[in-house]
């Protein structure tokens, strides 16, 4: 029985009541209507998101290469200015996929010499660029960024339900005060 009670507590903007106003049952609907579009929406676009993101991790993938490359110049021991990790920007030179020698800078490990082979990464146009996420790092990242796309449909959402909430409690506002400039007057006597 305290289930139906809440039940009906919960829904009484829907209840036949004198005191219930139109602006009541427009705003019980457009909550009901925002918390539908969050559960339904906010998931299609977490999942939408999340699987776009899988599959740009996935051709990352398939697309970057490996490549052997050579230092062109020594890059010293000490980190650079305001680095903490032990790796520099420095020219490197490598072959790309089509034969043709290449010269591009890119991170390496500090304290090696000029000459000394690295590993670096090239894309489908022979670019250097990043190491792809590996499926692990992928997945994380693509749910990390579903739930940021289903958290900013939500605020995009309930922040359009706050401006039509306030827009409707200033129409309240302002009908509370014709009404009390109408009946304030039939009070009789003011005590001032």
């Amino acid at each position: 029985m305290p289930h139906a009670k809440y039940a009906k507590n919960r829904l009484w903007r829907w209840r036949s009541n004198p005191l219930r106003r139109r602006d009541d049952i427009v705003e019980a609907w457009i909550v009901l209507a925002a918390w539908t579009v969050f559960a339904v929406g906010g998931s299609v676009a977490g999942l939408v998101t999340a699987h776009a993101a899988d599959e740009a991790f996935a051709a990352q993938r398939t697309e970057r290469q490996r490549v052997r490359a050579m230092l062109v110049t020594d890059v010293p021991r000490a980190p650079a200015i305001g680095g903490t990790s032990g790796r520099r920007t420095t020219t490197v030179r490598w072959k790309a996929s089509d034969g043709s020698t290449r010269t591009g800078r890119t991170q390496v490990d500090t304290g090696l010499r000029a000459g000394s082979r690295v590993t670096v990464w090239q894309d489908g146009h022979g670019r250097l660029t990043a190491a792809p996420l590996s499926s692990t790092e992928a997945a994380i990242e693509s749910g990390f960024l579903g739930v940021v796309a289903a958290a900013g449909l939500a605020g995009l959402v309930f922040g359009a339900v706050a401006v039509v909430r306030w827009q409707l409690d200033r129409r309240r506002v302002d009908e509370w005060g014709r009404e009390w400039d109408r009946v304030g007057p039939r009070w009789g006597h003011k005590t001032s």
